[in-house]
């Protein structure tokens, strides 16, 4: 990749950020710089402190200690008003989350412009924002309707609009978090196609990722956190993926393999499953999952799969079509029947539908299986053996948390989703679907969920892993199947495919329709 100018201007400066949260010091003494026309990947662990010091960037969280520059229009830096959003929009500072921020209901265009014009203006400058616009999607290749609604859009058009909304606004510095953790491969080289453009052009941007491949090959320099403080700034030139998770984690980094293995009978078919409504309902779903295999599911977001999670989960019953599990049919499936039966799963949203936050680690893990003996006894709950077992629990998932009593929405996703994990996988089920089990997890967490995959299809359980990460899929799963519009392909042996082809049939293509 092309190296930025060492003479380039600095567009913005964090010197010795520090931010405690009671006990906890979320960023201890952080300084970070950023040039004008540079692309600075921000890697660290769950919990290492990037997410503060992006809010504090963003003006969410104030600093107990440091500053926060950015270069004027005059070439000077200036200190940022602390704590304030909108100082740093002024200032040219733009964000784009992982989870998009726009409202659903209206057009890219009057998303663009939302927080733009004066509340009492008597009229919207929509000829001249169009025009504007127009340039800005030439200049960038940032092309999207501007006319169409947001809920028409895809997940690559709605982060178009993200990115075109912060250089409206005249941002200099663009901020984005895991920008391609819901794309497929195509626009993932897309997105970074734009970027690269757009850092030519003047623009510094900073992304969070913890996919090490496309830090490697996007960015000029990367820079670590690691317990709240930067333990490595340097040029991405000669880095590898070992020596990023390596100074990520604080130590070697073992990665999951999958080995050969024979399956065994069929554990969960489903015949001809319609359900839902929208984009998001299935269409006469065939599947068959077997023992001690792992069968993935690709699919960009909003493509049904997360309609099939419900339906395996006893959440949504089939309109049409059949589920039965070990060759019996389930005639009535909800979910307590469900995880009765031996399917267990774990959630795309770990903090929506895995844990209940106000509850503790200890009462979170034993959710689930609440009513059976070893949990209560006559009608009264055995706190020593929840207890007793919530411990061992913490220690064999290395859930970093302040004891069994703590609440579980303190933790980190990292944390929050070894609770599901232990939840999951000690009551050793048959079947175990896992929904984007690695979603927003560091490198050494995603090890630790693929270990633990990969050890249930060794017990000979059954696991269907729905990702959108191809690279997961491609190292765990033993088949593949492609989910688009509701439509679930045949899956094909895992040696058969490569991300280009996975990609292609996501986006409801093969690659005879793309030569």
């Amino acid at each position: 990749m092309t190296k930025t100018s060492p003479d380039a201007a600095v567009v913005l400066k964090l010197d010795g950020i520090t931010k405690r949260f009671g006990a906890l010091t979320a960023n201890g003494d952080v300084s970070l710089s950023l040039r004008k026309g540079e692309i600075l990947a921000l890697l660290g662990e769950n919990g290492a402190g990037k997410t503060t010091l992006m809010n504090i960037l963003f003006g969410h969280y104030v600093a107990d200690e440091g500053t926060v520059e950015v270069l004027t229009e005059d070439g000077s830096l200036t200190e940022l008003d602390p704590g304030s959003p909108h100082a740093a929009l002024n200032a040219g500072i733009g964000m784009v989350h992982q989870h998009f921020t726009l409202a659903e209901n209206l057009t890219a265009l009057e998303n663009i412009l939302l927080g733009t014009e004066p509340l009492l203006a008597l009229k919207s400058g929509r000829a001249r924002a169009r025009e504007r616009l127009s340039d800005l999607m030439t200049g960038s290749g940032l092309i999207v309707d501007l006319d169409a609604r947001i809920s028409t859009l895809s997940v690559g058009e709605k982060q178009r609009v993200e990115i075109l909304k912060a250089l409206y606004r005249n941002a200099r510095v663009l901020v984005l978090d895991e920008p391609t953790a819901v794309l497929t491969p195509q626009e993932s080289d897309t997105l970074f196609a734009t970027l690269k453009k757009l850092a030519a052009d003047g623009l510094g941007i900073i992304f969070i990722s913890h996919k090490l491949d496309e830090v490697i090959a996007a960015s000029h320099r990367v820079a670590v956190l690691r317990g709240g403080r930067k333990v490595a700034d340097q040029p991405t030139e000669g880095c590898d993926k070992r020596q990023l998770a390596e100074l990520m984690v604080g130590k070697t980094v073992p990665e999951s393999t999958r080995d050969s293995q024979v399956p065994g009978a069929a554990r969960l078919i489903l015949s001809s499953v319609t359900t839902g409504a929208g984009r998001d309902a299935l269409h006469s779903v065939d599947l068959e999952l077997l023992s001690g295999e792992i069968l993935g599911i690709a699919g960009v977001s909003g493509n049904g799969q997360g309609t099939l999670a419900k339906v395996i989960s006893g959440l949504l019953p089939p309109s049409s079509g059949t589920i039965a599990l070990d060759g019996e049919v389930l005639t009535s499936a909800d979910a307590r029947r469900m995880i009765d039966t031996g399917i267990a799963r774990i959630p795309e949203d770990r903090h929506k539908d895995g844990i209940v936050g106000p509850m503790s680690v200890a009462e979170n893990l034993a959710i689930e299986t609440i009513r059976k003996p070893q949990n209560q006894r006559f009608g009264f709950l055995r706190f020593e053996a929840i207890a007793r077992r919530a411990k061992d629990a913490i220690v064999a998932y290395d859930i970093r948390c302040q004891g069994d009593k703590a609440p579980a929405r303190l933790l980190s996703g990292g944390n929050i989703q070894k609770i599901v994990l232990a939840r999951t996988l000690d009551a050793s089920p048959s079947v175990v679907l896992a929904a984007q089990p690695s979603r927003g997890l560091d490198v050494g967490a995603t090890s630790d969920v693929h270990r633990r995959l990969l050890e249930a299809r060794a017990r000979g359980a059954g696991v269907i892993l729905i990702s959108e990460d191809l690279d997961e899929l491609l190292r765990l799963s033993d088949r593949i199947a492609v989910m688009h519009r509701g439509n679930l392909s045949q899956p094909d042996k895992t040696e058969t495919l490569d991300r280009a082809t996975l990609g292609l049939r996501m986006a409801g293509q093969s690659k005879e329709q793309a030569a």
